[in-house]
């Protein structure tokens, strides 16, 4: 596990898009796995701006995302769908059949997980997961417990998921509480991965992943035995580990 410390959120969304950048133009057909949420959208409003410096194209990229809230249409302002569409794939050039978001909204959402793998598997595999990391240690909306042979899966969330995501919504009420999520083997098989901590909020985290065990009751310390994990993580998020 490579762990790049820098300074701020700023610092931690520049160094992801040289990363980034650097990845879309020495892979000759990229498939990306991207993440939702506070945390990538300094990365993905950097990656409009190289794009429309024409420093990438997104003509030959694949995407695939993390995961969606199990009841929201596309057009849903609180959809994972709706967030990638307004923070990135409207501004870039790629293709709307090379974009992967589950269906949420999908009538059998067994089968959505098993057609969001099997595409996965059609084009060899993710080259970059883009990961957070979330309070209680999920990756994905893979909650704690989650089976580290998860393969995409339907989820219950978290109370402290659905309280952390209440802030999107106009009320906890409205805050979906199952998701569709990309399970932890799939990540774990993405060829590599940036996993990207901000905040103080993020502090104890971070100090488990660095510091504690692996364990299923900690979803992201599997990370550990991926052989090519790289983690910008800001001063910030480092402030609960000893001998920073």
């Amino acid at each position: 596990m490579n762990v790049i410390k820098v300074k701020d959120y700023d610092e931690m969304s520049e160094k992801a898009t040289e990363f980034m950048v650097d990845r879309i133009n020495s892979l000759e057909n990229p498939v990306l796995g991207l993440a939702t949420g506070s945390t990538p959208e300094g990365l993905y409003q950097r990656i409009i701006e190289k794009h429309q410096q024409n420093e990438i194209s997104f003509e030959n990229v694949t995407t695939f995302n993390l995961d969606e809230y199990v009841g929201l249409e596309q057009n849903d302002p609180n959809s994972y769908y709706y967030f990638m569409n307004e923070k990135l794939f409207r501004h870039v050039d790629i293709a709307i059949d090379r974009v992967h978001i589950p269906n949420g909204a999908a009538t059998d959402l067994k089968k959505e997980c098993m057609e969001h793998e099997r595409a996965i598997e059609q084009v060899g595999g993710i080259d970059v997961q883009v990961l957070g990391i979330g309070g209680n240690g999920h990756i994905g909306f893979n909650e704690p417990g989650t089976s580290f042979t998860s393969k995409t899966h339907i989820v219950d969330l978290d109370e402290s998921t659905i309280q952390a995501n209440a802030r999107f919504f106009n009320s906890i009420e409205e805050v979906p509480t199952q998701a569709v999520s990309m399970g932890i083997e799939t990540i774990m098989n993405s060829k590599e991965i940036l996993l990207l901590v901000s905040g103080e909020a993020k502090a104890d985290a971070m100090a488990k992943l660095l510091n504690g065990e692996v364990t299923e009751d900690f979803p992201a310390s599997i990370l550990k035995k991926h052989e090519n994990v790289t983690v910008i993580v800001d001063e910030a998020a480092l402030s609960g580990v000893e001998g920073k």
